[in-house]
């Protein structure tokens, strides 16, 4: 049985990022929001575009204001208005200086801006009451960023900074990755639809709709497939049909020893290699990690080989083997070029926490942020792999490593930070 660390680096080396010739698609700036850039960006602009004004002052000459004082102020003679979007018509030459704005170009002739506040007007005059630095307020045509060179690279996701900076470099459509293709099933017999009259002995399949959710969430295109019977001709048709069209596949159930779970044999049939059987997480002990060989990519809607991700079939153990291995996997696909490893903090515990120490243990709560120190507060009831219930508004997952079999309260906790999530301020 692996070790959780050793089948995160597993899955991690078997996960190939999408193509940056093949695997890409041309979106407009407005809808590349969370998208992950595909090529490299220039600009043939300039930012600044033109010196320009950082306050509201005026536009002079440093040698005419350098001995300025409250005392004997610098009188110099208004010879122009600069507001924002105005070109300057004059050169300001010695004894004189601008009205300006902030944002305003700065006119021929001037070097530095002295702040409106300290300076005195009186009609077309200005006094200087306080010497300025050299340049002092002046943004510099290209210090910011130098037109030709590369302006932000490939392998990010685009949120709001990134698109401003499209957007002021007009930019109005860009190469991004496609999204990752993520099939989905769930397996058994006693599964039916949400819409379904429960009969004895019969659950609502609650994985395939965490499993589409967390999906999207995570920037991916959900596949859904539906309910499939513990029936191996029904399963291997399936599953046939999964791995031509997605990237990444996901089941829930049927992986475990019992006799109805047919996963393992019927991708094995299918000349798939497994890589991982087990690990020693609770919940989520039995997790099937396969890769699939990519001999008909001809006819293949995506252009590599897939991952197979076999989930347990308790929804707890779905979700919690989702975040810790299946999340990155999607994101190291996505193209993004670092950033994909799980995030763990250390907090304070406000509960008590417990474990036999046989599996490194995974116990779901609340981040509160509390005095400016965050604290996990376990989630109340059974934190057993079938119960859901308790896991709604949860955001993280308190860590237990094995041979760890007591946390006890104020104590510190590592805890894994799930994405989408909110934390609580108290």
């Amino acid at each position: 049985m692996l070790s959780v660390s050793d089948a995160q680096a597993i899955i991690l080396n078997l996960v190939q990022p999408l193509d940056h010739h093949r695997d890409k698609e041309v979106v407009d700036l407005l809808a590349a929001d969370s998208r992950i850039l595909a090529t490299p960006v220039t600009s043939p602009l300039d930012f600044p575009h033109w010196d320009n004004s950082a306050m509201d002052g005026y536009a002079v000459r440093y040698e005419d204001v350098q001995h300025s004082s409250a005392e004997q102020p610098s009188v110099l003679e208004i010879v122009e208005e600069i507001p924002a979007g105005y070109q300057p018509k004059s050169t300001i030459q010695p004894g004189q200086a601008a009205r300006i704005f902030t944002g305003a170009v700065i006119p021929a002739g001037a070097d530095t801006v002295v702040i409106q506040e300290k300076t005195r007007r009186e009609e077309n005059r200005v006094f200087i009451l306080d010497a300025s630095k050299p340049q002092e307020f002046v943004r510099h045509q290209a210090s910011f960023y130098q037109a030709g060179t590369q302006l932000l690279p490939a392998g990010i996701k685009l949120n709001a900074p990134e698109i401003a900076v499209l957007a002021a470099a007009q930019c109005p459509q860009l190469s991004v990755y496609r999204r990752p293709r993520v099939a989905i099933f769930s397996t058994g017999d006693e599964l039916v639809s949400v819409d379904k009259l429960l009969q004895p002995g019969q659950i609502v399949d609650s994985n395939q709709y965490a499993l589409a959710a967390l999906v999207r969430q995570s920037g991916a295109e959900p596949l859904i497939l539906g309910i499939v019977k513990d029936d191996p001709v029904a399963l291997e048709k399936v599953i046939t049909h999964a791995v031509a069209i997605a990237d990444i596949v996901i089941s829930s159930g049927g992986v475990s020893v019992g006799d109805y779970d047919y996963v393992d044999k019927i991708i094995e049939s299918l000349r798939a290699k497994i890589y991982i059987r087990a690990v020693q997480i609770k919940p989520g002990k039995p997790l099937t990690v396969a890769t699939f060989p990519s001999t008909d990519a001809i006819n293949r809607v995506c252009t590599h080989s897939p991952l197979y991700f076999g989930l347990p079939g308790n929804p707890g153990a779905v979700l919690v083997t989702f975040w810790r291995f299946v999340l990155p996997a999607i994101k190291k696909l996505s193209g993004i070029t670092e950033g994909w490893e799980p995030v763990f903090l250390k907090v304070r515990s406000h509960d008590e926490l417990r474990s036999d120490g046989k599996r490194e243990t995974y116990l779901w709560g609340k981040l509160h942020l509390i005095d400016g120190v965050y604290e996990f507060h376990k989630a109340g009831g059974s934190h057993s792999s079938g119960n859901l219930i308790n896991l709604a508004q949860t955001n993280a997952l308190a860590v237990l490593p094995i041979g760890k079999t007591l946390i006890s309260p104020q104590e510190e906790v590592q805890v894994l930070q799930l994405v989408n999530q909110t934390f609580h301020v108290m």
